[in-house]
């Protein structure tokens, strides 16, 4: 592939699944932690966590996200033991379940590892790839779709990190780093897709910068862009509550689309769906009137 053709790919090759990119797709979240900042441990319960995850796909989710730690600005780490009880038993089921893709959203590449062994596809990784050849090679194994994402530090130790000159190019250059990383241990680069990280080591006012910016991460690849509910549209729109986001994050996602980003990762997949599919049916008929 050319330079040109690798950055516009529209498809995502996710283990057996070929994602087709052709119009912005949901990724639906499904946060197993009982601290979770957006649903206070609403889908702690495995019963409920697979209710939900069935469904997401009922209202439109192309992908799954299950995760079993929270990564909340300040979250204490959990063994990997306690994270593989909270997933392993929800994937499980949902592979049995349904017919999209599932991701396991982890930072240890032996919960990825055991994700993809029970039919996970999707590695959504928060951490910087370069010197983790663990997690990389998990993914190359595998032939599971990878998120390269932007961090820098832990979620304990974030917030102190959030210095930066220009966001947009700092967070591209290092999102490039991880990317080059991942292609070094032996990940396909069909494989790849990068989430800018909004709200990981970033401000408000970073936020904003970097999705202002965030077509530029697509001379990288296809991008994954997931804002839902997160603190800065409180902020911003001065909603403390989490759950009363809706509306301030389908603003985000609509940004974003609008911008050429590839999957919107939600908690409100029906919300989500519905104003994709309006942008979507706008899209066609302008190409109509050509």
């Amino acid at each position: 592939m050319t330079e040109r053709v690798e950055r516009e790919r529209r498809w995502w090759q996710c283990g057996s699944f070929r994602i087709s990119l052709e119009t912005p797709l949901v990724m639906g979240i499904l946060n197993l932690t009982p601290d979770s900042f957006s649903d206070g441990g609403r889908y702690f319960d495995p019963d409920v966590a697979v209710a939900r995850g069935l469904a997401m796909v009922s209202e439109g989710a192309a992908m799954i996200d299950v995760g079993g730690e929270s990564t909340r600005p300040g979250a204490a780490e959990i063994s990997v033991e306690s994270e593989l009880q909270r997933v392993i038993p929800v994937i499980r089921r949902l592979r049995a379940a349904v017919e999209v893709p599932i991701s396991i959203d982890t930072r240890h590449a032996a919960v990825a590892a055991a994700a993809v062994g029970e039919g996970a596809s999707i590695i959504n990784n928060i951490m910087p790839l370069v010197g983790d050849r663990a997690m990389a090679r998990v993914a190359a194994e595998s032939g599971a779709g990878l998120v390269v994402m932007h961090m820098r530090g832990t979620p304990t130790t974030m917030a102190a990190l959030a210095s930066y000159g220009h966001v947009v190019e700092e967070v591209f250059e290092e999102l490039q780093r991880s990317y080059a990383a991942a292609l070094a241990y032996g990940v396909n680069p069909e494989q790849i897709v990068v989430d800018p990280g909004i709200g990981f080591a970033k401000t408000t006012r970073h936020n904003l910068a970097l999705l202002a910016g965030v077509a530029r991460l697509r001379d990288l690849a296809p991008v994954l862009a997931g804002a839902s509910r997160k603190r800065f549209i409180g902020e911003l729109c001065h909603v403390p509550m989490a759950s009363e986001r809706v509306a301030g994050s389908l603003g985000v996602s609509l940004w974003c689309v609008s911008q050429g980003v590839s999957i919107i990762r939600a908690h409100d997949v029906k919300e989500s769906c519905q104003a994709l599919t309006i942008v979507n049916e706008i899209r066609k008929a302008k190409e109509m009137e050509r």
